[in-house]
């Protein structure tokens, strides 16, 4: 039980139940050092749906990494769902030399990365004995927080200058306090240093969960934390728009506890943002069809104080 949290206990969330995890799964890449992944899964069950999640690139040495992110992914594995955290190319600990071309962002090689995952998860769950033969290849969703989010908006659909990054193995999305609209929507400072932020999230047509932080007041842009909704506005698939209250860029502490990655270190917060986010993925992803509904419902009538959520065409 966790005293820290008190209103988002409204929330309905199942019990959690155990958990196996393997680290470091390393997966050969032709002319660079192996891809290293973390899994995280339930420890019993079969026909598990998986969760691919993209960190960020915050200032912390190891949490922009598979090290990173424990209060989202153990939560979500405690309840059914397979987490998978590759260590990117961005990463300051396991990634690539950041002189290299390309660097010290990646943005490209994040997505070849992620294809990576998508096209070996065989080989994946044969370094995993607990899981291997219990995931379920058919149901996929991404998440990515920050830069993952950029990440995961492109393999989600969105275009940068015209290309298609899109893969049909994924069944949706959430993208976790990402980055707006590129281009003129930044100061010229930021649109020369960042270009591929220039996403056209008009050809995201899977269904996507857009998270913000009320307060997340970002300095890429003169715009304000709205910004940050941008692909739930664009994006013809993008469902619903989950904006967490009282909190900025970290969400209340999704990428660690007690870390100097979190702007504003809020358990009700991430409570909230953990429990809804899973409601999402459980709907979406067919583990509990109606588990998004009562979330919304149970926020409205008891929790309203820690979050909104705004439906598309609404």
């Amino acid at each position: 039980m966790n005293r820290l949290i008190k209103l988002s206990r409204a929330l309905p969330v199942p019990e959690p139940g155990p958990t196996v995890a393997y680290s470091p799964i390393r997966l050969t890449i032709p002319g660079r050092q192996p891809l290293e992944l973390r899994l995280t899964a339930p420890a019993i069950g079969d026909a598990v749906p998986i969760v691919i999640l993209s960190h960020g690139f915050g200032p912390s040495n190891y949490i922009p990494s598979k090290d990173g992110y424990a209060p989202l992914a153990q939560f979500w594995a405690e309840r059914g769902i397979a987490v998978i955290q590759p260590t990117h190319a961005s990463s300051r600990s396991g990634g690539l030399d950041p002189d290299l071309p390309g660097g010290p962002f990646f943005w490209r090689e994040r997505v070849a990365e992620m294809r990576a995952i998508l096209d070996r998860l065989a080989e994946i769950g044969g370094q995993a004995p607990a899981i291997a033969g219990r995931l379920d290849h058919g149901r996929i969703a991404v998440a990515g927080h920050s830069f993952g989010g950029q990440t995961c908006s492109l393999l989600l659909g969105g275009r940068l200058k015209g290309e298609d990054f899109s893969d049909p193995r994924i069944a949706g999305g959430i993208l976790l306090a990402a980055p707006g609209r590129g281009g003129s929507d930044l100061t010229p400072e930021h649109a020369a240093r960042f270009p591929f932020f220039d996403v056209d999230f008009g050809g995201i047509g899977v269904p996507m969960l857009v998270v913000c932080g009320a307060e997340d007041d970002p300095h890429f842009t003169p715009r304000g934390p709205e910004w940050h909704a941008d692909a739930f506005r664009d994006a013809p698939g993008a469902d619903s728009l989950l904006t967490i209250e009282g909190v900025g860029h970290g969400l209340g502490g999704i990428a660690a506890f007690d870390a100097r990655e979190t702007d504003v270190e809020e358990p009700e917060a991430l409570e909230a943002t953990r429990r809804l986010t899973l409601a999402w993925l459980r709907s979406r992803l067919s583990i509990e069809p109606d588990a998004w509904t009562k979330s919304q419902a149970a926020l409205r009538e008891d929790a309203s104080a820690l979050a909104t959520i705004s439906a598309r065409g609404t």
